[in-house]
């Protein structure tokens, strides 16, 4: 069976990806599971370029397949902040909760209408031929009043979605990996992985 390493230390994006690819025939490891330490400077500008910084710089430690994703939230009145900033978004050990409430106080008064968002997320894979594909998933959605759920991490809990009247927080795990940005940005990869593995 292939082994397919997926640059990511975060054990909730662990298990959702271990579950939106469990039809793949490959064992799926994270770095911290394979051993590997990686510290990298995710400088680039897009998503799509700090998933293929994170895997190449991988890719570099290892023969075989890996996988490197970048996501974050964009909302389009606050110009698509956080962006490619969401994870140092007012610094990088500031909980969720704290970035979550300063959000909705830059939203506050703010009409429904004009509080749409979206979350992107962007999956490099880099084979050991050294090639390389991204795939990028997003879902459309709009920030809540209030967070609510607690099935979620991140921004889900003040990320609504119309469909489900609710926050990506309160929905099953399957009912958010169904329709996530990272579902299906990682089923449009797993195409690419099932020509290859």
């Amino acid at each position: 069976m292939k082994k397919i390493i997926f640059a990511t230390g975060n054990q909730d994006k662990m298990r959702e990806i271990r579950e939106i690819l469990k039809d793949l025939d490959a064992n799926i490891v994270s770095l911290k599971e394979e051993g590997i330490q990686l510290d990298v400077e995710e400088n680039g500008m897009t998503f799509e370029d700090n998933a293929v910084i994170k895997a190449k710089a991988a890719a570099k430690m290892t023969d075989a397949i890996v996988l490197a994703d970048d996501s974050g939230l964009e909302i389009d009145y606050l110009n698509k902040e956080p962006g490619v900033y969401s994870a140092r978004y007012l610094g990088e050990d500031t909980s969720y909760d704290v970035k979550n409430q300063a959000l909705l106080d830059r939203l506050s008064g703010v009409p429904k209408e004009s509080r749409t968002a979206r979350f992107v997320c962007a999956v490099a894979a880099v084979f050991p031929d050294g090639e390389v594909i991204v795939k990028r998933g997003t879902i459309e959605g709009y920030i809540g009043e209030n967070p609510e759920g607690e099935n979620g991490f991140g921004y889900d809990p003040i990320f609504y979605v119309e469909n489900y009247n609710c926050s990506t927080a309160a929905l099953s795990r399957e009912q958010k990996n169904a329709i996530s940005h990272r579902g299906n940005a990682l089923r449009a990869m797993k195409a690419e992985l099932e020509k290859r593995i």
